[in-house]
């Protein structure tokens, strides 16, 4: 932004004054920005604008967390959380309309893959939640926490999800510290290594099993990266992060991947590995062939896995009640017929970079 206004013949301190406007006080409109010369509002009216997604509808839970459907073109739309908790406000945001990756437990992948999202359209998300829950107005800061596992794969969108960080963290931006934000992936061995050298925010890992056989059943790209190579590109990412833990979640699938003997599998796998585990209550959808563990079987299971000394907890189910819950946002999608293709074609890409 500061080489936008240089080339405009303008001073580069330019670029900070509207960023405090949009991303401090809310305000997108030139004419507002009343720090700013009359000639330079015009100038900046002709040759720019502030393109929001348009809030399509807003859905609130019985325990508070809302859900916003926001239109990103004529054909697509995706979804956005915000799960309120004492002391922190949590901020579930979409990287991709759609997603490719077809985890069989996930709603997401079921609708299908159109796109990646721009970087407008990630960080619109952001700026949208806090003026939908006052931010702006009040300057008390109610979203402490943004994590990327809303609709789609981050690191398929590596370079846009990269610079939507960047304006998440900067001081210019909203401020966050970096260890209050989550990315979540699949398992993009090349990208997870490539995120190492740009970025020191959370990762978390959709794992879900503790064996190649199953995870290429539950996580089809596990096919590409198995296991043993996505440890390694996560202990390398713990490494460059100071030794941060890496964050492995684990839906929980009735009959599937919850038995004691899947647990101690588990407890094996990452013995002595910088992790915590995230036991995910399974979120039924439309059309799934699976089914909710018991709490019986998912405290055995928790139990298991603390006394072979992994930091264990089991995530709360919230805003099911309007499709808001872990793996069952599906927005609206135009699917294209040649997802596997883009998909691959992606990957490649995270592979030569």
């Amino acid at each position: 932004m500061r080489d936008y206004f240089t080339g405009m013949e303008e001073q580069p301190f330019r670029a900070t004054q509207v960023m405090k406007w949009v991303y401090h006080q809310g305000v997108t409109d030139f004419a507002d920005m009343t720090n700013l010369s009359k000639a330079l509002r015009d100038r900046l009216a002709g040759n720019a604008y502030s393109n929001l997604p348009t809030i399509l509808s807003e859905k609130v839970s019985t325990d508070g967390t809302r859900k916003w459907l926001l239109q990103v073109d004529g054909d697509n739309a995706i979804e956005t959380v915000f799960i309120p908790e004492p002391g922190r406000g949590t901020l579930c945001i979409s990287s991709q309309v759609g997603c490719a990756l077809n985890c069989v437990f996930c709603a997401t992948g079921k609708q299908g893959y159109n796109r990646n999202l721009s970087v407008a359209e990630i960080i619109g998300q952001v700026w949208l939640a806090n003026k939908q829950l006052g931010y702006f107005d009040s300057r008390k800061r109610i979203i402490t926490n943004i994590v990327l596992m809303g609709m789609g794969e981050p690191l398929l969108n590596f370079d846009n999800v990269v610079k939507a960080v960047e304006l998440i963290t900067d001081d210019l931006g909203f401020g966050l510290a970096n260890k209050r934000v989550t990315l979540s992936t699949a398992g993009i061995v090349p990208a997870i290594i490539k995120l190492s050298q740009f970025s020191r925010i959370s990762l978390a890992v959709s794992l879900h099993a503790a064996n190649d056989a199953l995870r290429d059943e539950l996580v089809p790209i596990n096919r590409s990266y198995p296991i043993r190579e996505l440890l390694s590109a996560c202990r390398r990412y713990s490494e460059a992060t100071r030794g941060e833990l890496i964050t492995f979640e684990y839906v929980l699938l009735s009959g599937v991947n919850d038995s004691e003997n899947d647990a101690r599998e588990l407890a094996g796998l990452l013995r002595g590995f910088p992790a915590k585990v995230n036991l995910i209550i399974f979120n039924p959808f439309p059309g799934t062939g699976f089914s909710r563990s018991s709490m019986e079987t998912t405290d055995k299971f928790r139990d298991i896995l603390v006394g072979s000394g992994i930091i264990t907890i089991t995530r709360k189910t919230r805003g099911d009640d309007i499709d808001a819950a872990c793996g069952q946002l599906v927005g609206r999608v135009q699917a294209r017929a040649r997802n596997r293709q883009r998909q691959d074609s992606a990957t490649g890409e995270q592979q030569t970079a």
